[in-house]
């Protein structure tokens, strides 16, 4: 003869078995669901690849310490800030060439961010919607960089006159170091300032 609490027992434990059992087959359901959902919403083409543009690099050359208009073709994106990132990434790379007259180590991966801001001080009624570019360097690229007053303006220089010349709109740059303000570059050329980029003019051109 079975026990009375027993069967109780029994049959409580089918009732949550059963409910358990309700319960897991809605939230799988659920889950499937939702990965359709999610399948329906996925893009059915591969994301567009910028289309290749001309764009002007002034680089820098160490021997005569001059800056060389340079027109190479790259793919730029139509988005301001990651055009300026682009181009740079691009001046970069041509340091960071085994044969660079200008060499410095790290490449595009140097240049963590750009930031387009509204240009500061007074403005200019000539252009009314001059911007500032915030150029964040990583700490690595400046660890690595040649010190020394003339090389480490070149750079500087070299990269303010590239934004202006792919981006007419970017009249001032400032610098920062793995998103922070420093002092200098590399010990010598002033990271603390607002550099002008009509201050950077190329002084002879170079091939394309």
């Amino acid at each position: 003869m079975i026990p009375r609490y027993q069967k109780v027992l029994f049959f409580v434990l089918l009732i949550a078995s059963l409910a358990m059992g309700v319960v897991l087959w809605q939230l799988r359901q659920r889950a499937h669901k939702r990965m359709l959902a999610g399948q329906a919403s996925a893009p059915t083409q591969a994301p567009e690849v910028a289309p290749a543009e001309e764009a002007t690099l002034l680089a820098a050359n160490d021997a005569d310490n001059s800056l060389i208009s340079q027109v190479r073709s790259l793919p730029l994106p139509a988005d301001s800030g990651a055009r300026a990132r682009a181009v740079l990434g691009k001046l970069l790379d041509l340091y960071a060439e085994a044969d660079s007259a200008h060499p410095i180590p790290g490449g595009a991966a140097s240049v963590a961010q750009v930031f387009l801001l509204p240009a500061i001080g007074k403005k200019d009624p000539q252009q009314p919607d001059a911007e500032l570019a915030v150029v964040n360097l990583t700490g690595t690229f400046a660890a690595s960089h040649p010190s020394g007053l003339e090389t480490e303006t070149l750079t500087l220089l070299s990269i303010c006159g590239t934004l202006r010349a792919n981006l007419p709109r970017i009249s001032q740059v400032r610098f920062l170091v793995d998103g922070q303000p420093r002092a200098t570059l590399a010990g010598h050329a002033d990271l603390s300032r607002t550099y002008l980029a009509a201050e950077a003019v190329p002084t002879a051109e170079g091939a394309h």
